[in-house]
């Protein structure tokens, strides 16, 4: 990329975190339905474990596997830009909940990859992950669900090596959560509703699916023109 457009790029960037004022959007978000308390506790994540069918077994443990880096590929210059204007409105957005520059864009280009990867809404899996860890990458729920997308130490069993430590590492708890989503979203045949409910263990209720919703929007881009 040119000197020139990254200067444009940076440039976008600085006019967007101008115009976002980030004080007290995600908190109160939270608060006010009940799921965070001023000690940011989490909402406990509970996916049930349920027997899975040999092919479906062997495809999500595949796509768990697959060892390929982050890294986003774009097909051409204006999707890496859009892509670039993305990060940058992000990272302003993330940046009372991760301080340092290097650990959001490592954070955000891995959401990025791993949420196109599983084919979901960025902006969901970032709304599902405040509401279930507040994007801390060592939160412990009261049932056992670990890291940033809350994942139950039952899946390393059925689909890893049953080490359950190594959903404490970024990727590898991103990579189970967004396997783990798509996973419920085919079960249910494209019902986000009832795959949000199913990924909280509260299939059927309204409470954790309106939460993801409510803060999906907090994380919504839309470019300037």
């Amino acid at each position: 990329m040119t000197d020139g457009v990254t200067a444009g790029v940076a440039a976008e960037e600085s006019a967007l975190g101008a115009s976002v004022t980030r004080r007290n959007c995600l908190m109160p978000s939270l608060v006010g339905l009940g799921l965070l308390s001023i000690g940011e506790r989490c909402w406990a994540g509970g996916q049930i474990e349920e027997p899975l069918i040999d092919s479906v077994r062997s495809a999500l443990g595949s796509a768990v596997r697959n060892a390929a880096p982050p890294i986003p590929e774009f097909s051409s210059t204006d999707a890496r830009l859009h892509y670039l204007r993305w990060l940058g409105a992000m990272s302003e957005r993330l940046s009372k909940k991760k301080k340092d520059f290097e650990t959001r864009k490592e954070f955000l280009q891995t959401v990025w990859y791993e949420s196109k990867r599983a084919g979901l809404d960025t902006a969901l899996v970032l709304g599902l992950i405040q509401v279930e860890s507040n994007f801390r990458k060592f939160a412990v729920s009261v049932v056992g669900a670990r890291g940033y997308m809350q994942v139950m130490p039952f899946w390393t069993r059925a689909l890893g090596d049953g080490d359950a430590g190594k959903l404490f590492h970024m990727q590898t708890n991103l990579r189970f959560g967004c396997v783990i989503l798509r996973h419920y979203l085919d079960r249910e045949k494209g019902d986000l509703f009832l795959a949000l409910g199913r990924y909280n263990g509260s299939r059927g209720k309204p409470q954790y699916p309106d939460a993801v919703f409510a803060n999906k929007r907090l994380w919504e881009f839309v470019p300037s023109k």
